[in-house]
């Protein structure tokens, strides 16, 4: 379904609605007829065969306790009828039945999927002292049960896996005798006294804890660079009651082989300190970081002094790598990366060193192209499953096997690994399946071998909770170890391989056509190669490269991970999403825009702003400028040049370059930054450059005219001072109020001057004072020009001569 949904519905063609319509006219054709036929028709058609026989009442087994029982032990078996007939069910009574022994591995498959009653299969009740009366069922009606039974009641013989079920016996409405109307079945493991240890199987289970893609290639702009989560969806994951919370506390007490991938602890340990959550175009604070910080605690306490591996971060998918991407350029160097990452970031966040030797492809399916990328990253063993690697034997060999070049294949039991797979919600689904694992497991240590053999359970990647549960309970059945033995993985990989084991790899063509439909295609692996040319050409300007080239070298291994199998629009989205973050932060260096500027001398400079808006400064950056004209403008006597650049987070930088005019007319300027391997960075920037070249004629009459100028601003100059000082000489030659004598025209007495009451008035300066700065007045017209200013140029600007 969540392929179908990538593809766009096409209008029917003009036949395929004729084929609609025929099938309309075909389908209508019985509810006609039921109409025709009355009502009694219709409801005939309408109403479904009720159950009958040993399906009338359906019986589910809830707990089955021990689950291995050994001698002395009393057995106790509980669940629920329910009648599904229209009829009620009288004398109805609940049984014990023991059928035979079955044999082998077949034998168990056989049993389970047989259906309904069969005397001769079934076998006899236990005895009528441990049978469970019912009253009367009514249709629908269900009632619970609990049956418990001495073992020694059981007539249990030999070693070995029996068939028990439990029946509900009843009479009908106008049946004369009781019958067995409802059955169910399940197996008993019996083994009353432990083997010796080298007749034990060496089990080794793998617990894996791998989520899918929750962290984003953003960060914000703190020195402590918060992640930015998409949602918050794994805090409830972390959680106690949560899927991966489970698992921890499960697996604490559990013999098992920790499978964890490096994302999920990185994702996790960044959610112990501030980080943001996407909502809508925005982003809010994280609050989960107690639950973060909890959960890596619990884990870094269950996996103290065990066995981990380390898968390559993010989990890549394997097949989609090697079916759809190893002939795209750098995608194997990509699953390189994720390998050596993998080591340092689990033994950083939970204190254990991890193997990197294990590679896991999806469902433990391979291939020879498969294997062969699994081992270029340096994984020497790849995790098979037997439904892939299949041996021609009578019995079920030991995990590992050579499959060539020094790589082993380490073969998980197909029937183990799939136990736990579908719904395990219904208590009754989980009884089963833990019975028939503990069968299955019991069985193989039976089978007619002398060799001690290793047995590897794979089960899904992202068990969940009720998964988790019930693998836990089966596990905890075999804790007695009657019949088994742990054993980790690094061990089990070590483990002397059987000799008739296959070592055959299955060719491309075998691999499962609906696997194959799942994987990533090839465009993925394309847009992971533009992501990271870009990365790469962004790298080698930054001084502090890291803050860019981790988060998101990491998210482009996300981009590969396995978990996107099944949600092809999902993972084109994040990759988009990843391309345009990394697209924001190289915009974010840049060169300020210009339009048009006029050159008005026969040399000027050319005014360039790089500005620079990241919070760490950019270095090994070239600019150049080059004009489509040298004849008319050039540059240092070129058509081009260019200047090293470097500029401060948070600052611009203006680059001038000399320029040489020659012909009047217009020239276009072309501006484009590069990196110091000369690859282009961001988009080149042309402006206009508007050139009036100044001849030496031209120079001579503007001199002249210059000169005009200067001599005309003198003469006025002398005759306004000579002006002034005539107005000055009549001023002190009239006699003033009240004084019949002449005064001195020089003003001989002399104090008037000191004293200030006679002199010049405040508002007319001497001509001395004409030789002083100018501060204007309000009402004069403002200039032409405005101070200089270290911006860059507007459209029509003049540049500095």
């Amino acid at each position: 379904m969540a392929e179908a949904a990538d593809f766009q519905e096409t209008p029917p063609s003009p036949a395929r609605r004729r084929l609609r319509g025929t099938a309309s006219v075909i389908v209508g054709l019985p509810l006609l007829a039921g109409l025709l036929g009355g009502p009694a028709a219709a409801s005939a058609q309408a109403a479904p065969k009720a159950p009958s026989g040993s399906h009338t009442v359906d019986v589910s087994l809830n707990t089955v306790a021990p689950s291995a029982p050994v001698k002395g032990d009393k057995l106790t078996v509980s669940g629920t009828v329910v009648n599904k007939s229209r009829q009620p069910v009288a004398d109805a009574e609940v049984d014990l039945r023991v059928g035979p022994r079955l044999i082998g591995r077949t034998g168990i498959d056989r049993a389970a999927e047989r259906t309904g009653y069969s005397s001769a299969a079934d076998g006899a009740p236990v005895g009528d002292e441990f049978t469970v009366k019912l009253p009367k069922l009514a249709p629908g009606i269900s009632r619970d049960f609990s049956l418990t039974v001495p073992v020694s009641e059981l007539n249990l013989g030999e070693d070995g896996v029996y068939q028990l079920g439990v029946s509900l016996s009843g009479r009908t409405p106008g049946a004369r005798y009781g019958d067995v109307l409802g059955i169910e079945r399940t197996f008993l493991p019996w083994q009353p006294e432990a083997l010796e240890k080298p007749e034990k199987t060496r089990l080794t289970y793998l617990w894996p804890l791998i989520s899918s893609t929750h962290l984003t290639s953003e960060t914000r702009s703190d020195k402590e660079q918060s992640p930015v989560l998409e949602d918050e969806s794994l805090a409830a994951e972390l959680a106690p009651e949560g899927r991966l919370g489970q698992m921890v506390s499960l697996g604490r007490d559990l013999p098992v082989t920790w499978v964890i991938d490096p994302d999920l602890l990185s994702t996790v340990n960044a959610m112990t300190g501030a980080y943001e959550v996407k909502r809508g175009d925005d982003t809010v604070a994280g609050k989960n970081q107690d639950v973060a910080m909890r959960w890596l605690s619990d884990l870094q306490s269950a996996v103290k002094g065990r066995k981990v591996i380390a898968l390559p971060f993010a989990d890549p998918d394997l097949a989609s790598l090697a079916h759809r991407g190893k002939n795209v350029p750098g995608s194997l160097g990509h699953l390189q990366q994720a390998t050596e990452v993998a080591e340092s970031t689990v033994e950083t966040i939970i204190h254990e060193k991890p193997s990197t030797d294990f590679a896991w492809p999806v469902e433990g399916a391979i291939d020879s192209s498969i294997v062969d990328v699994a081992t270029s990253a340096g994984a020497d063993k790849v995790i098979a499953r037997s439904d892939s690697l299949r041996d021609d034997l009578n019995y079920t060999a030991s995990a590992a096997r050579p499959i060539g070049g020094g790589t082993t294949a380490v073969v998980a039991d197909s029937r183990l690994s799939k136990a736990f797979q579908g719904s395990m919600l219904n208590s009754g689904a989980s009884t089963l399946a833990i019975q028939k694992f503990l069968a299955q497991t019991l069985a193989v240590t039976l089978q007619n071998t002398d060799e001690q053999r290793s047995l590897v359970v794979a089960p899904q990647r992202m068990p969940t909770v009720s998964q988790a549960q019930s693998m836990a309970r089966a596990l905890s059945g075999l804790k007695t170890q009657h019949w088994t033995q742990p054993m980790d993985l690094i061990d089990a990989a070590a483990f002397e391989p059987d000799a008739g084991a296959t070592t055959r790899v299955p060719s491309a063509a075998e691999y499962p056509d609906r696997l194959r439909r799942q994987e990533l295609p090839v465009q993925a692996f394309q847009d992971i190669q533009r992501t990271q040319e870009a990365l790469d050409k962004f790298t080698v300007i930054l001084t502090q490269m890291d803050r860019v080239e981790t988060p998101f070298g990491r998210a482009i291994d996300r981009e590969m991970s396995t978990s996107w199998r099944g949600h092809r629009a999902e993972a084109q989205q994040y990759r988009s999403s990843v391309r345009e973050n990394l697209q924001v932060l190289t915009g974010e260096v840049q060169l300020i825009k210009k339009s048009q500027i006029t050159l008005s001398g026969q040399s000027a400079t050319i005014p360039i702003t790089v500005q620079n808006r990241l919070v760490q400064d950019v270095d090994h950056l070239v600019l150049r400028l080059s004009s489509d004209n040298a004849s008319r403008l050039s540059l240092d006597d070129k058509g081009m040049a260019e200047q090293p650049i470097k500029v401060k987070g948070g600052h611009s930088q203006s680059v001038k370059f000399d320029a040489l005019a020659h012909v009047n007319g217009q020239v276009r300027m072309t501006a484009q930054l590069y990196t110091e391997d000369n690859e282009p960075y961001g988009p080149e920037m042309q402006f206009t450059v508007k050139v009036s070249e100044i001849t030496p004629t031209v120079m001579l009459v503007i001199a002249g005219g210059v000169l005009l100028l200067v001599l005309a601003g003198v003469r006025m100059y002398t005759q306004r001072k000579r002006a002034a000082a005539q107005e000055q000489a009549a001023k002190d030659s009239a006699p003033e109020d009240g004084d019949s004598g002449e005064t001195d025209a020089d003003g001989a007495d002399g104090e008037s001057g000191e004293n200030g009451e006679d002199g010049p008035p405040a508002a007319e300066a001497s001509p001395e004072d004409a030789d002083g700065p100018d501060h204007g007045q309000a009402s004069d017209p403002k200039p032409d020009t405005g101070p200089e200013s270290g911006n860059p140029s507007g459209p029509g600007e003049k540049v500095d001569r």
